[in-house]
């Protein structure tokens, strides 16, 4: 077998089924870290309670003394239709398939079916897509004639936020980040700037630290410089996971995107997980669909996918953003 030429498309069930919801649920999700929607009616509306509070009552007498209504807000998530396509030539996306193949340890090289030819095809595609959402949902700015310009990332949403003095944040410069012990200082602040609400979250765990990998390997050369035997066995055998205060740090791994961007080069986020939404929809527009078909006039294979993806903030309030000037 020298090429792939069987065509396969997905429509309708199938692509939420086979293509994207395993993408975006389970481990997949928890990957990105942040909240994802997937197939929420279009145009996808966000409710936020405020909650309710005061309902407790002195039962002096009878009849109605409820409190008031809890006040409710809601937020769209602009959405865009994006397309996603790829083609490398036969020869070497055969290689990349055999590949996948070979890494199964119940493959029969006598015998590839072509569920199994199928499922290495869909994997290479989707890996692809995941890692185009997530720098996109980022970095994402559409008034750029650059790439990644489908859809408004965060970082382009904060970029906004801090020109109208609309959210809590502060700056850094190049200088400060040459010490290691600033970085404390950096989080310390954060959470001092962070509002009331913000902080009152902190028990249910869904408190992160997102930051881009220049301040994430700062507070590793931190820890690195405490001069205690837990430092040492860090530095040798490496963090799987750094924490500051029980608040997970989590690197979004976008050195090699962000200087193709206008936006802030080095950051740090201290949000609620939730607070931030990718919205993800291939059921409510016409003509959604993913494909894989050989182009023999040309000899490469191709892939397409037709979807809607956005990502907002839901609530400005909820986070404190820094970044180097």
């Amino acid at each position: 077998m020298a090429y792939l030429e069987t065509a396969k498309q997905y429509t309708g069930n199938d692509v939420e089924q086979i293509f994207f919801r395993p993408m975006l649920t389970g481990a997949a999700a928890e990957n990105l870290g942040i909240r994802i929607l997937y197939n929420m009616p279009t145009p996808t509306t966000v409710q936020i309670w405020d909650g309710f509070r005061n309902v407790l009552r002195k039962y002096t007498e009878g009849g109605w003394k409820g409190s008031m209504k809890s006040a409710k807000y809601q937020k769209t998530i602009d959405m865009h239709r994006v397309k996603a396509e790829s083609s490398f030539s036969a020869a070497d996306y055969f290689s990349l398939v055999y590949e996948q193949i070979s890494a199964r340890p119940d493959v029969n090289f006598e015998d590839l079916s072509g569920t199994i030819l199928e499922e290495a095809e869909t994997t290479l595609f989707k890996q692809a897509i995941a890692e185009n959402l997530r720098t996109t949902m980022w970095i994402g700015d559409t008034s750029s004639n650059l790439e990644y310009n489908t859809f408004n990332g965060f970082l382009k949403h904060l970029h906004d936020y801090t020109e109208d003095e609309c959210i809590n944040h502060l700056s850094f410069t190049a200088e400060d980040l040459k010490d290691p012990s600033y970085v404390i200082t950096l989080f310390d602040t954060m959470w001092e700037y962070s509002s009331p609400r913000l902080q009152d979250t902190k028990h249910e765990g869904q408190l992160a630290y997102f930051v881009t990998s220049d301040i994430y390997q700062l507070y590793e050369r931190y820890l690195d410089s405490m001069g205690i035997e837990a430092s040492y066995v860090g530095m040798v055998e490496g963090r799987r996971e750094l924490m500051y205060h029980g608040i997970p740090i989590v690197d979004v791994r976008l050195s090699n995107y962000l200087p193709l961007t206008s936006l802030h080069q080095s950051f740090a986020l201290l949000t609620d997980r939730r607070n931030l939404v990718l919205a993800v929809n291939t059921a409510d527009m016409p003509g959604n669909e993913v494909r894989m078909w050989y182009n023999p006039d040309e000899m490469e294979n191709r892939q397409r996918a037709v979807f809607m993806a956005g990502c907002e903030i839901l609530d400005e309030d909820m986070l404190t953003y820094a970044y180097r000037q």
